[in-house]
């Protein structure tokens, strides 16, 4: 049971890429898919950067490099020829029909040599971390080698978000988490519980098998869903294999399958590429049951252990507190504090109980430091699930924002839209919520605040009312279209058709009519 929490430890403390007669120019190929500016790429990259700022990552100590070795350059990178790849890939021994072509030697690009140290890191913690996927993996029947997904999807980093709304080290969205029984709450999300998920996506890959029966269909599926894949196969006329139906898939489940096999090739062929792991040494865990609210502060403090040594290795707690639960909640610690733990817990459950345990979950709002080209500092981040017949512009107008600024939060280069799909978008405070309202729900909201509108009118200088009883506001700086709705319990259409409007822009001191 021990190993068991040492490979927890590893996985929790790791953070974290047509046929081959057309595909054989890698710079003209790679300069057709953009990959250092594809979401795939992008998302990798910035898994990738979050290992700096973690204290296990910066204790992490130089390379191990084989006995006998007597070349320690760790910047020489080797060369190779498009022959010597596609030989070595070839000779893979490998349930998942793997192929080499320019596509795929663009993603090895990114790995082998444009983030060369990062991907020395994950080796390094691989060592530890990969034992968990095997073991379930192998209760689940599910191919060893499929345990590279987690490189692209997340680089192994169990903390793992993306725009749209995953989470964890394999980047469940929530409907799919509840499928797979991946509770998801206020206070914790097993999505980032590196055991439960990696049960649930040994799941769910077999299940995608089921349905295609064959690997590289079920690998793309779970990028970008069944039915997708299921689209391509029809326009391709019953085509089934990848490469064949290629063209047809979404933009980013292309360069998915090809990443797959870059990070399979690159880590099974590490040594040869002068890539080698750091040495990380990993504390040892142990796990209590908690049957109390705590948070970890309490720990923290009264123990004299950093309250990020404890997030860390708890990553499924995402408010940093253990919720009350009648059967009781596993916690993992080191070792070395278990026992004072377990002595002193009476007085850690009561160490100012009344001020962290009445702590609530953050709401989380953007930060400036997102990298998206557009900032979105002070607002607020929402979720729009795209349905038939939305454009980027229909969306943007929704919420008061611009073309350039949606696609930029979700790292989109076309105009091209899937039903179903989730896209990022950031509003002004105070929208707090998603868009999708009714106009029964505006209504209902707006009546609830009829008691007190009067008085926020009195108080606020940008509302003022007509002879009609009408009430108006005036547009300041930063206003949309948007949080003036939110503001006042009211709809983006229903603003736009009282006043007159027919696109989203407003001036400075413009009085809109309140519907």
């Amino acid at each position: 049971m021990r190993k068991l929490f040492c490979y927890i430890t590893a996985g929790l403390f790791c953070v974290s890429v047509q046929a081959q007669d057309t595909l054989t120019t890698v710079d003209a190929v790679a300069s057709d898919i953009q990959v250092e500016s594809s979401a795939i790429i992008q998302n990798y990259n910035t898994q990738l950067d979050s290992v700096v700022n973690l204290w296990y990552a910066q204790k992490a100590g130089a390379l191990e490099y084989p006995k006998g070795k007597r070349h320690h350059d760790s910047t020489y990178v080797p060369k190779f020829s498009e022959k010597e790849y596609k030989q070595r890939i070839e000779q893979m021994n490998s349930v998942v029909n793997i192929t080499y072509n320019a596509k795929v030697q663009a993603y090895i690009d990114v790995y082998a040599s444009k983030r060369r140290n990062s991907v020395s890191t994950m080796l390094g913690l691989a060592e530890h971390y990969f034992p968990i996927f095997e073991d379930i993996f192998d209760e689940y029947d599910v191919p060893q080698e499929l345990k590279y997904l987690a490189i692209i999807e997340s680089a192994l980093n169990p903390k793992a978000k993306s725009p749209m709304g995953a989470r964890g080290i394999w980047q469940f969205m929530p409907s799919t988490a509840k499928v797979y029984n991946l509770k998801i709450t206020s206070y914790i999300d097993e999505r980032c519980d590196p055991v439960k998920s990696t049960r649930a996506a040994a799941a769910y890959l077999k299940n995608l098998y089921a349905i295609f029966n064959d690997w590289i269909l079920a690998i793309a599926a779970y990028n970008c869903g069944p039915g997708n894949v299921k689209k391509a196969i029809a326009r391709s006329g019953g085509k089934t294999d990848y490469w064949q139906i290629y063209n047809n898939l979404p933009k980013e489940t292309r360069g998915y399958v090809p990443a797959y096999i870059a990070a399979y090739y690159v880590f099974e062929h590490h040594e040869l590429h002068n890539l080698y792991p750091r040495t990380v040494k990993m504390p040892q865990l142990d796990t209590v049951v908690v049957k109390k609210k705590l948070h970890f502060k309490q720990i923290a403090e009264y123990l004299d252990v950093p309250v990020k040594e404890i997030s860390d290795v708890n990553p499924q707690y995402k408010a940093d507190m253990v919720p009350y639960s009648e059967e009781g909640s596993p916690l993992y610690l080191p070792i070395e504090i278990v026992s004072p733990f377990l002595r002193l817990q009476d007085s850690i459950y009561a160490y100012k109980d009344s001020l962290y345990q009445n702590l609530k979950p953050e709401v989380e709002f953007a930060s400036s430091s997102v990298k998206t080209g557009t900032s979105t500092s002070g607002k607020t981040k929402v979720y729009y699930t795209v349905r038939k017949g939305d454009t980027y512009a229909k969306i943007a107008s929704k919420y008061g924002v611009s073309v350039n600024s949606l696609k930029s939060w979700n790292h989109k280069s076309s105009n091209m839209l899937h039903i179903g799909d989730k896209l990022v978008v950031y509003v002004s405070a105070p929208g707090r919520g998603n868009y999708a309202q009714t106009k029964t729900t505006a209504t209902s909201t707006a009546a609830s605040k009829s008691t007190t509108t009067a008085s926020s009118q009195q108080k606020s200088s940008t509302v003022t009312k007509s002879s009609s009883s009408a009430s108006y506001h005036t547009v300041q700086s930063g206003d949309t279209l948007w949080s003036i709705s939110q503001r006042y319990g009211t709809t983006v259409d229903d603003l736009k058709s009282v006043n007159g409007l027919t696109s989203s822009r407003l001036s400075l001191g413009m009085k809109l009519r309140i519907p």
